[in-house]
């Protein structure tokens, strides 16, 4: 390795540790995701209403993202990450936070529900870079799948059939 290579190399770790070294003095709030202390989590709490299995399928892939209960790993104390868990979890709980669900009737939790398991069915929740690479336990099988449908479901109101108008009685009959 040249001399030229090498001094080149050594000045890009301290160009990367100085510029990691001043993203930490700027957190979350400061540029701009609405957001209380990273490793804060609200008080709120709806107890929820699944049975243990199901509890325990979300806890692992929905929870952090979509309830009060946050679990805040080291790296999330360290900028530009913990701007991005920030945010993501902003926008998860604005989307749907369980632990608000107090707030809510039993027909928008049921319609809370449905659109899970569509979000679920579409491949989109949970992300695939919340997957990757810090929680693979958190990616959904297919008997995870069937029980969170059996979940979502198990209070769907069928649509009402629609009926056809009756004819009325003054229309003119057909030859």
């Amino acid at each position: 390795m040249s001399p030229r290579l090498k001094k080149l190399i050594k000045l890009a770790v301290v160009a990367g540790v100085v510029g990691f070294a001043v993203l930490q003095i700027f957190p979350a709030k400061v540029i701009g995701i609405p957001t209380q202390d990273i490793g804060a989590n609200p008080p709120e709490r709806f107890p929820f209403d699944g049975g243990p299995e199901v509890e325990a399928i979300m806890r692992r892939a929905c929870f952090d993202c979509h309830t009060n209960e946050t679990r805040w790993p080291l790296y999330a104390r360290f900028a530009p990450s913990s701007w991005l868990m920030a945010r993501d979890i902003h926008n998860g709980r604005n989307h749907l936070n369980f632990s608000k669900w107090a707030d809510s009737d039993e027909d928008e939790r049921q319609t809370d529900r449905e659109n899970c398991l569509e979000q679920i069915e579409n491949g989109a929740m949970p992300p695939w870079f919340y997957i990757l690479p810090f929680h693979p336990d958190a990616k959904l099988t297919a008997a995870d799948k069937a029980t969170l449908k059996a979940y979502f479901l198990k209070n769907k109101k069928d649509e009402p059939a629609t009926v056809a108008p009756a004819p009325a009685k003054d229309a003119p009959k057909a030859p």
